[in-house]
């Protein structure tokens, strides 16, 4: 069975094509630039050719493009984008249009402006690359992570929104299941806009592959379990698993196989003391859910507010330097799960997809 399964982040989409008749090794392995940061390059070339924008699609990742339209407006330059295309700034029109984006009915065309496409999952273009080294584009099934805040009602913040719906899923795999993050196409919850536009993004014979969309966050705690190391502390007295992403840094601990708590904050809003702090807090049992989202942090959750010590503090993530010279409330370890730090998540997909759908249990 052959899987393609794609990480997507802020700075990279992280790719893995696995192959059950082979090595895990062997794998067709990618590291590329995100979309957002694609679609950030196009509208900052037609910033200096003073060009106007026209955005299509759907709903995708935000930070570079959205900050690259921004600078394109601040140049005196009009930016338009189609209902679901604006999404990406914000879920409501009325605060995308304060920021000067002009939303226009499809099928609109704006003369004379540059059209660009909105999407996180383009699987067409990752197997094209494939088999233009040479290798089989054939798949049996697709994989794909993103991170979603939410289709948060008008009254509820992003942060809560999105915090309330880990906690639910949480609650959802009883504490011990962390595939409760994923979910096949027609499973996505409602409101999860973002994991549903990259769920239904493929095209052509790609669009009838069955297809499980996950949570960037939560796929790179389950996939940090796949480091055996990792995994025989989670099982015993607890490993403590922080994931410190470009955006946004999740930590879980997990002792005796469940999770007993967990926090989520933007990376950004961190000092490397700040946020060691916080992991130490967590394993103390203290931290609170206000002193995270007060913090601009999304929140923090004590399932189990017992004081742990854990065998270690497994680490990941392309920004895990901010924990390279603090002092951790137990001994850092590297996660590198099948040799392949950057493939973390998509890891977790395989894993997620086993549970999910049956064909590919033996496969995986």
């Amino acid at each position: 069975m052959r899987i393609l399964a794609v990480d997507i982040g802020t700075g990279t989409q992280d790719i893995l094509l696995a192959d059950s008749s082979g090595p895990l090794e062997n794998a067709t392995q990618l590291i590329l630039p995100s979309p957002t940061l694609a679609v950030a390059g196009r509208i900052r070339a037609a910033t200096a050719a003073r060009q106007a924008v026209l955005l299509t699609g759907t709903i995708m990742g935000g930070g570079p493009c959205a900050w690259a339209a921004e600078d394109h407006l601040r140049a005196g330059l009009p930016v338009y984008a189609t209902p679901d295309a604006a999404c990406t700034f914000d879920d409501d029109p009325a605060r995308v249009r304060a920021i000067g984006v002009q939303i226009v009915e499809p099928p609109t065309m704006v003369p004379d402006a540059l059209t660009i496409p909105m999407r996180d999952f383009d699987p067409a273009a990752i197997l094209a690359a494939v088999a233009g080294f040479g290798g089989d584009p054939a798949v049996d099934a697709l994989a794909v992570a993103v991170f979603d805040h939410g289709d948060a009602p008008p009254d509820v913040s992003d942060r809560r929104f999105r915090f309330d719906y880990l906690a639910e899923r949480l609650a959802a795999g009883g504490q011990t299941d962390l595939t409760a993050f994923a979910f096949m196409r027609a499973a996505i919850p409602l409101g999860m806009t973002r994991l549903a536009a990259a769920a239904y993004a493929p095209t052509g014979a790609l669009a009838d592959l069955p297809l499980l969309a996950m949570d960037t966050g939560p796929a790179a705690i389950l996939g940090a379990l796949e480091d055996p190391v990792v995994r025989a502390a989670a099982d015993a007295e607890g490993a403590l698993i922080c994931n410190v992403g470009n955006f946004h840094t999740l930590a879980f601990l997990i002792a005796a196989g469940r999770v007993t708590g967990l926090f989520e904050h933007h990376t950004g809003e961190l000092t490397d003391e700040q946020l060691a702090a916080l992991l130490t807090r967590l394993t103390a049992g203290t931290l609170t859910n206000g002193e995270v989202f007060d913090h601009k942090g999304h929140g923090a959750l004590l399932l189990d507010p017992t004081p742990r010590r854990p065998r270690l503090c497994a680490v990941t993530g392309p920004r895990r330097a901010k924990l390279a010279a603090v002092s951790l409330p137990a001994p850092p370890h590297l996660a590198v799960p099948h040799g392949a730090l950057m493939l973390t998540g998509c890891f977790a997909l395989l894993r997620a997809l086993a549970v999910h759908w049956s064909p590919a249990r033996q496969p995986v």
